[in-house]
């Protein structure tokens, strides 16, 4: 049973990072601690609250936004000052500046914050000064810093955003763990998967490349849709399945990109889906091109459904992903490296299934999700004791 004064609160930017990237991992530490999660109101925070964790929104934004980051400040100082928490965590950059700013005048005892990827490392001028401002003031307010991967906390080191003595990577990396009994190839999800390919009319013969997550720039979008397309044009089987929302006001691809999207018949947008095994079940290769990531959990889960990626060689992707082992590593931003990684797996069928027959393997032995949660239960429960 939760100890009534051990109070925890953990806060998001948007509750989809609750629902969703930390799937499972509330309730759990909601078994040892009386928590608290704090995110902007949504059907999200709602789907939060029926899994029997306690609530409540203060309304923030993923932009710079001065007067409303104020305004979630206060909220978030007199919600703290109530509740008298010994843990504050929060996730994400808006929610770590205005969180560990309200915790540290709240008078909370240990302030924590999770690196998941830092959105400067794309950015220039003043756009990029501004941000590393932002992170070195929630680093100083912070007690600790949990960068999720090892790239990350030499990035951070690097930049001096922090001191070593702050940072600690936890278990192997990532914010959640995968789940590797949900993430499988069972009965139901080959079935789905089957079905799928026949709705979509994909053909046994076609090679399927496939993408999940948002649609926007800093994904290599734009260099996947390009490479694609010219692939397309000399080869009949194969297609590109986009799985995710486009995102026109923070991150949009190209014009050229959404034509590829709207006149390229092999390529297929399905837009967001709640449940993606069946079309990673569906799928040849897994096709990761970002610029940046924390410990991207979509890369762990191609993994753990046996699909080979291709990833590019930044923080996160190239600690999941092994070259030649379990996938691909390329060059970010670079369309001929891109290209030669996915016509080296659409002609080596004997190295494209080694690759699928490792890559859950090496999950389920790395990543696995009650391994990181009670990583994290042990750092929660080592604070307490102090």
């Amino acid at each position: 049973m939760p100890i009534p004064s051990s109070i925890i609160i953990r806060i998001t930017t948007v509750p989809l990072s609750l629902s969703w990237l930390l799937k499972g991992q509330l309730t759990f530490i909601n078994n040892y601690f009386d928590l608290l999660a704090i995110s902007s109101s949504g059907e999200d925070l709602e789907l939060v609250k029926k899994q029997g964790i306690r609530t409540k929104a203060v309304e923030m934004t993923r932009t710079i936004t001065p007067l409303m980051d104020i305004f979630a400040i206060v909220k978030l100082f007199l919600i703290l000052k109530k509740e008298k928490p010994f843990i504050v965590h929060t996730h994400t950059p808006k929610a770590g500046l205005v969180g560990m700013v309200a915790a540290k005048f709240a008078g909370v005892p240990f302030k924590l914050h999770t690196v998941a990827g830092l959105p400067l490392m794309e950015s220039t001028g003043i756009k990029r000064t501004i941000l590393e401002f932002v992170e070195k003031v929630i680093y100083s307010f912070a007690d600790k810093v949990y960068p999720n991967s090892y790239g990350l906390n030499e990035f951070i080191l690097q930049n001096n955003f922090c001191k070593a003595d702050k940072l600690k990577v936890i278990g192997n990396g990532s914010s959640n763990g995968i789940d590797v009994e949900y993430f499988i190839r069972n009965k139901d999800v080959i079935k789905q998967a089957q079905e799928l390919r026949t709705n979509l009319n994909f053909t046994e013969n076609d090679i399927v490349f496939c993408f999940i997550g948002r649609i926007v720039k800093d994904k290599g979008i734009n260099e996947l849709l390009s490479t694609f397309n010219k692939l397309s044009l000399k080869l009949d089987n194969i297609k590109l399945l986009l799985v995710g929302p486009f995102e026109e006001k923070l991150d949009p691809i190209s014009e050229n990109s959404k034509q590829i999207i709207e006149n390229n018949s092999s390529v297929i947008h399905v837009g967001f889906q709640n449940d993606i095994r069946p079309y990673l079940a569906m799928s040849d290769i897994f096709v990761f091109p970002s610029y940046r990531e924390g410990f991207p959990n979509v890369v762990m889960q191609a993994g753990a459904m046996g699909v080979p990626s291709i990833v590019t060689n930044i923080n996160g992707c190239n600690e999941i992903i092994e070259d030649s082992k379990n996938g691909l590593i390329i060059e970010p931003k670079n369309k001929n490296e891109l290209e030669e990684a996915m016509l080296i797996l659409i002609e080596d069928e004997v190295l494209r299934n080694q690759l699928a027959d490792n890559s859950r393997k090496m999950i389920v032995e790395r990543y696995e999700q009650k391994y990181v949660w009670n990583e994290i239960l042990k750092e929660y429960k080592s604070l307490e004791k102090r």
